[in-house]
Order: structure tokens, then C-alpha cells, then sequence
């Protein structure tokens, strides 16, 4: 388990500059599979055999996310999760979009 997954998410209060470069890059380090893009927004596809373990997954992000108060953009379709994290209000990555992402990572 990573180091990121026993943080906790901070709300962000916005004013705050998102991340760039190589503080993306470190982050991204303790995840698995996750990518970067544009630096703007972590990304993942998870798959699975049927809808219905599609769906016991995306409740669990869900729980994740409420528990967190952090919320990620979830596609759910047959055999496939797609989730996007990014935090709205900087239109941009924090370290709690990295916690998000390593707490996702957990799930079984």
C-alpha cells in the first residue's frame, strides 16, 4: 500500500497554484498505472470481467470519495471503470487528487 493512501484528503479553499512538473512526477511515483495528463488531471481504467463487478467497484470509489470529500469523474460501463481526479476548484492536481487515487488503488 502506498504511503499516499494513509493521508487524508484537505479540501482545497482554491487561491492555491496546482502542481507542476516534478512534484508531479515524485507523486506519481507512489501510484500504480496512473497517468498524468497535461498535467491537469490523474487518469485510470480499471477492468473487470462482467458490469456487475464494475459496479461493486465504482460503490466502492464512491465510499472512498464521500469519506474523503474529494469527488472523481467515473465512467462506468460493461467490464470497465474510467476515473478521472482532478481538484475543480484550481482546475488542477493536489496531493489529495495523489491520496484519492492510492486510496482507489486499495480496493480489492
Amino acid at each position: 500500500m502506498s504511503e499516499l493512501a494513509l493521508k487524508k484528503c484537505v479540501p482545497c479553499q482554491g487561491g492555491v497554484p496546482p502542481l507542476k512538473g516534478s512534484a508531479l512526477k515524485e507523486l506519481q511515483k507512489h501510484l500504480r498505472g496512473w497517468d498524468v495528463i497535461e498535467e491537469h488531471h490523474l487518469y485510470k481504467i480499471f477492468k473487470f470481467p462482467d458490469f456487475k463487478t464494475a459496479l461493486t467497484f465504482t460503490n466502492k470509489v464512491g465510499e472512498i470519495a464521500e469519506e474523503e470529500g474529494h469527488h472523481p469523474q467515473i465512467c462506468l460501463t460493461w467490464g470497465k471503470v474510467e476515473i478521472k481526479i482532478y481538484t475543480h476548484k484550481i482546475q488542477g492536481l493536489t496531493e489529495s487528487d495523489f491520496i484519492l487515487a492510492a486510496k482507489i488503488d486499495t480496493i480489492k
